[in-house]
């Protein structure tokens, strides 16, 4: 095996903010990148005509599939943890097997959890639906779950192309060569948009009336010619559908990108990539160890959001689920940069730790800290400042002007609640991916469940049950105060330090042992 001359000692002769910021800038766009695919979905979706339902029904099958996704997503992040603890000890040709048993992992998950997760999903929406509706918003409710059912099953089909992304990428992301990540998601970005192009509207083209100006020039031709394309490949307008089919073929191209460079005969010749790839209980049992609390923060978060923007918002009615969406959409889109710096900040803490460095790494997690805050504060202000803009850009131009008014009105008190929390996002997050590169994961995976169903899900039912006079802005106000109760803890974990004396690296040159914490860090570890 071909050991790889990457000098660890590196990090110490490099300025700190250039380390943080060479894989921190190309993260953030490859995160963005990664959001801009469902923000260009929904965007698209809302133009298929004046009806706000098809928002709703890609925002609730988004969420829905995105919540059995997410658990083994959360599981993965710990490949990039393993990755750059041995890239920081010298012992990168290691760090390929983390990254296949990541893979199978996910077929398991795949087979086991997200295919029968897929067939009862249209159930679970029979079950979530509120009986006391009148028969006509019953009906409309109908509608949309119909659609988002087969958006998510759709997604969830695919989710093992997704899946498989992520262990691939949490490889590179811990070996400190975010770029390539971020080649593969403007690949998948571009094939998405393409296709949605065709898939969505088929022939007939988007619901809007041609724009004026060289820019809406630009896009009436656009679509002309993919509905020109479409027509003559007999594609027919899917609608929400189709959106959920080009997703899915866009991520597969992002793959490709990621196994051209990862099987490479370059990156096999430095770090072994086409060996150990068959599956190894010891690694299987590390991602486990340390991904299980991830898995379930990430799953938990999700179901919590869920049920917070399906049944929730969505209790007040089609306008309100449909406001929430679109500031959800900008919220995603807005912290998503900042997941790219927790990212980073995950890479850059493991290579300390794998160094035998606490205190290099404890400055790099503040100093990503300190981006990120600065970031999401930008954010705040432009949510309050530009909030009638964004989400009057989610609105149809031809939907009922009382519907338009009131979708705008929810909407930009949304974003208002959004922009209360954006710092201490920022804290929870960055901090979070710091503990997580040191290998302190079982502390935020539990306070995470326990204060999201106690704030989010406690305080949201509390809301639409003894403050109905606040509508759906009630639940939103107990998202806000979720987030920043859990940044508290967070910051608590990091600041009392016991994750410093964390160990996960072998000394060994072959799978032995489990890697163990030291004695302090597994008595106070755990919680």
């Amino acid at each position: 095996m071909t050991q790889t001359s990457t000098n660890p000692g590196a990090a110490v002769e490099r300025s700190p903010l250039y380390e943080l910021l060479a894989i921190a800038i190309p993260t953030v766009a490859t995160m963005t990148s990664f959001t801009l695919m469902t923000f260009v979905d929904k965007l698209m979706v809302s133009r298929i005509g004046p009806d706000p339902v098809y928002v709703g029904a890609q925002g609730n099958g988004g969420i829905t599939s995105w919540i059995a996704v997410s658990i083994v997503f959360g599981a993965l992040t710990v490949v990039n943890t393993f990755v750059s603890q041995n890239f920081g000890a010298g012992k990168a040709e290691r760090a390929p097997a983390y990254a296949w048993n990541g893979v199978w992992l996910a077929v398991v998950a795949w087979i086991v959890l997200i295919l029968p997760y897929a067939m009862i999903l249209p159930w679970l929406y029979t079950l979530m639906r509120d009986k006391s509706l009148s028969p006509e918003a019953m009906a409309e409710v109908v509608r949309r779950d119909g659609m988002a059912a087969t958006f998510a099953q759709i997604l969830l089909v695919g989710s093992i192309i997704t899946m498989t992304r992520q262990a691939i990428g949490q490889f590179f992301y811990g070996m400190h060569r975010p770029s390539i990540m971020l080649v593969a998601g403007v690949a998948g970005n571009i094939t998405n948009f393409v296709l949605n192009s065709m898939l969505i509207y088929g022939p007939n083209g988007p619901a809007d009336g041609p724009a004026s100006g060289a820019t809406g020039w630009i896009v009436h031709t656009w679509f002309s010619g993919a509905s020109t394309l479409a027509r003559s490949l007999h594609i027919p307008a899917l609608g929400v559908t189709g959106a959920a089919i080009g997703t899915v073929i866009g991520t597969i191209v992002e793959l490709l990108v990621l196994l051209a460079v990862f099987l490479s005969p370059k990156l096999n010749r430095q770090f072994a990539t086409r060996s150990n790839w068959q599956p190894s209980l010891s690694h299987l049992k590390d991602i486990f160890r340390l991904g299980w609390a991830p898995g379930l923060m990430f799953g938990n978060e999700m179901i919590c959001w869920g049920l917070f923007m399906v049944y929730f918002v969505g209790h007040f009615g089609a306008q309100h689920s449909t406001a929430g969406f679109i500031a959800h959409q900008w919220m995603s889109l807005s912290f998503m940069p900042s997941v790219g710096i927790s990212v980073a900040v995950t890479a850059v803490v493991g290579k300390c730790m794998g160094m035998g460095r606490p205190d290099l790494a404890a400055q790099r997690a503040r100093l990503g800290l300190a981006l990120s805050m600065v970031y999401m504060g930008l954010c705040a202000v432009c949510f309050i400042v530009f909030r009638h803009w964004l989400v009057g850009i989610f609105i149809d131009p031809k939907t009922a002007p009382e519907v338009a008014a009131e979708v705008l009105r929810l909407g930009s008190t949304f974003l208002i609640l959004c922009a209360v929390f954006q710092i201490f996002d920022a804290v929870a997050m960055t901090l979070s991916g710091a503990l997580r590169g040191a290998g302190d994961t079982t502390y935020v995976g539990v306070v995470t469940v326990f204060s999201s169903w106690i704030v989010i899900v406690g305080g949201g039912w509390i809301a639409i049950k003894y403050f109905p006079q606040f509508e759906s802005a009630g639940p939103w106000a107990a998202a806000a105060t979720y987030i920043i109760t859990l940044s508290a803890f967070i910051a608590a974990r990091f600041l009392a330090g016991k994750w410093k004396s964390i160990r996960l690296v072998r000394d060994e040159a072959h799978p032995g042992p489990e890697p163990q914490a030291t004695a302090g860090a597994v008595a106070d570890g755990v919680l």
